[in-house]
């Protein structure tokens, strides 16, 4: 098997598992060690480069770093994360005077952002350093885009809103059009901008089609909609009893904002199973956890009205199987219609884009499902001067993946505007440290705490249900910020092998707690991975594989088990195994550019 190239990139990112499932990219252990030093100011910094939206974030974000943390695979639950990324914000001191510095110097370059969403924020924040002119233009009273419309305050606060879409808007080289609607992309490129960046989102809720729909429309409500309308005081109540059809986060939200506007009884009514609902298992438990039942298996098969006015709904009783092609469909499963009452329904069943301002005629591309045709590196239209982003861009995700989509964006409109290849993708920044301060110690905290994940603090049950924007989740306090904080294994700072240093003594096989790491004659990567201590079976993580030894054998750790905990560095009498730190910050327009755009 070749040797290991440890030079590339990718390589120690992915065994950084929580940062490579991070669509951002944050340096996850980076900033939990901060954490657990008091740096919180340097931890929300940290973040702050990568994900944009820290406050936004720790507390809505759907968390694709926590499945994939190393911790899960020693017990049960992960870090918590997120959570931490809160204590970041929730105890940072004053970070403006550290923010990128904008340049009163203009490099002559306008960018129009057509939404003010995570994805058009986080261009405009990428690209004003550089000297852009960024304008940002959305119909809303405020930026932030389905953030501020669509998550409730009691969930998210508005001041950390306006507070972190404030330190991109508020600091000069971004324009804001707040209460503009665009509603003609031809219109707009009239303008002569020298790129076009949509982030508009996908702001159309999916309707429900079944019989008595359209006779009880004055109770039936979007959910996306009515969510918006809730955020900003349009309304206030609902009736006594509510349907929230639909499985996904829009749904959890709903119902959880209808018990605190009102609705006594609310249930939420899924077409899937369970286990297969799209919304994040904390948000299930969240809705469970305040007297919210949730119904599978259930679709909707008639609106039930009288007079005019709804009172209920008819579902029919499902099960999926697999057809002859091994597809799965939902079938009827013989069991008698369900009849849930109601005095109003909220339609949580998907969301789907919608771009009636862009005309068809202008040259811009879309593929069969009314989407943009791409280039998913770049983000690039079939014009070549417009992109997308977010939700616009591949349909409905969430806000770290509009934050990534509008880094890479940004990327692709300051290689346009410079006359380059949109193509040719800049590296990203890899600095490669030893955390060596002598024979067994180390510059970061190598113990590995014994703790189970601590749970975050909840305001009492009565007292989150009776207002709407009070907030339920009250974060770690800093006490508990550091036992949390404890439990991630670092798993960052690598185990990096020097052969030429070694001298075979199997020490570091003794005394690896995983047995994850073997000398044995090389072999292709199939027989290696049955022939070590404990054989490698998740293909998906790499071995890490070095040649050269005196007995011809080769060194093989499976990155897949190894916890990061230096033991090996620790045991080895040459230093053959050292612990570096890998840092890796991708790749975003650079604020040195500046200059050169100035001269040109």
């Amino acid at each position: 098997m070749k040797p290991t190239d440890i030079s590339n990139p990718d390589y120690f990112h992915k065994v950084v598992d929580c940062q490579w499932a991070c669509p951002a990219h944050t340096p996850v252990p980076e900033y939990i060690r901060m954490i657990a030093t008091g740096r919180y100011s340097d931890a929300y910094m940290v973040n702050w480069h990568s994900n944009v939206f820290p406050g936004v974030l720790g507390r809505t974000c759907d968390r694709p770093c926590e499945p994939a943390c190393r911790r899960g695979r020693v017990e049960e639950e992960p870090v918590a994360i997120c959570r931490l990324k809160r204590v970041a914000a929730d105890n940072k001191e004053d970070i403006r005077a550290r923010l990128t510095p904008i340049p009163e110097i203009r490099n002559g370059k306008r960018i129009a952002c057509v939404g003010a969403g995570p994805a058009s924020l986080t261009v405009a924040r990428d690209l004003a350093p550089l000297g852009y002119e960024v304008h940002v233009f959305d119909g809303a009273a405020k930026g932030g885009g389905f953030i501020r419309s669509q998550i409730p305050r009691f969930r998210l606060p508005e001041s950390v809103i306006d507070e972190e879409v404030g330190y991109i808007t508020d600091r000069g080289g971004v324009v804001t059009h707040y209460g503009q609607q665009i509603d003609s992309l031809k219109a707009l490129l009239a303008e002569g901008y020298d790129a076009v960046f949509v982030g508009s989102g996908a702001p159309r809720g999916r309707d429900l089609d079944v019989p008595g729909r359209k006779e009880a429309a004055a109770n039936i409500h979007i959910g996306i909609d009515w969510l918006s309308s809730v955020s900003f005081g349009h309304i206030e109540s609902i009736g006594r009893r509510v349907i929230v059809l639909g499985g996904g986060n829009t749904a959890m939200d709903c119902c959880r904002s209808a018990r605190r506007l009102g609705g006594e009884t609310v249930t939420v009514v899924v077409r899937s199973g369970f286990e297969e609902m799209k919304a994040s298992p904390w948000e299930k438990e969240d809705a469970m956890h305040e007297g919210i039942p949730i119904l599978n298996w259930l679709v909707p098969k008639q609106v039930l009205h009288q007079d005019g006015k709804l009172t209920g709904m008819v579902f029919e009783k499902v099960k999926a199987e697999r057809d002859a092609r091994g597809r799965r469909q939902l079938v009827p499963s013989g069991e008698p219609d369900v009849v849930i009452e109601a005095d109003d329904v909220l339609v949580a069943i998907g969301q789907e884009n919608s771009f009636p301002w862009i005309e068809r005629d202008i040259g811009l591309e879309f593929d069969r499902w009314g989407l943009p045709a791409l280039n998913e590196a770049t983000f690039q239209s079939s014009i070549p001067k417009v992109f997308f982003g977010g939700d616009a861009a591949f349909g409905p995700k969430n806000i770290i993946w509009a934050v990534a989509h509008g880094h890479e964006a940004a990327v692709s409109i300051d290689l346009f505007c410079r006359g380059e290849d949109v193509t040719r993708r800049p590296p990203p920044d890899v600095v490669m440290s030893s955390q060596k301060m002598g024979i067994h110690e180390w510059s970061y905290d190598s113990g590995v705490s014994l703790d189970l994940r601590f749970k975050v603090p909840h305001a009492e049950h009565e007292v989150a249900l009776r207002d709407i924007r009070t907030e339920v989740e009250l974060g770690y306090d800093r006490e508990l910020a550091f036992k949390e904080a404890q439990r991630c294994l670092n798993c960052d700072v690598q185990t990096v092998f020097t052969t030429s240093l070694c001298i075979e003594c199997d020490a570091c096989v003794d005394i690896c707690p995983v047995d994850c790491i073997t000398f044995t004659p090389d072999a292709e990567e199939a027989e290696l991975r049955d022939r070590l201590r404990v054989p490698a079976l998740n293909l998906t993580q790499d071995l890490y594989v070095q040649d050269g030894l005196k007995t011809g054998r080769v060194m093989v750790k499976d990155e897949d088990v190894c916890l990061h905990c230096g033991m090996c560095a620790e045991r080895c009498p040459t230093g053959a195994w050292d612990m570096q730190k890998f840092f890796l910050e991708t790749a975003k327009p650079k604020a040195e550019r500046v200059h050169a755009c100035q001269a040109q």
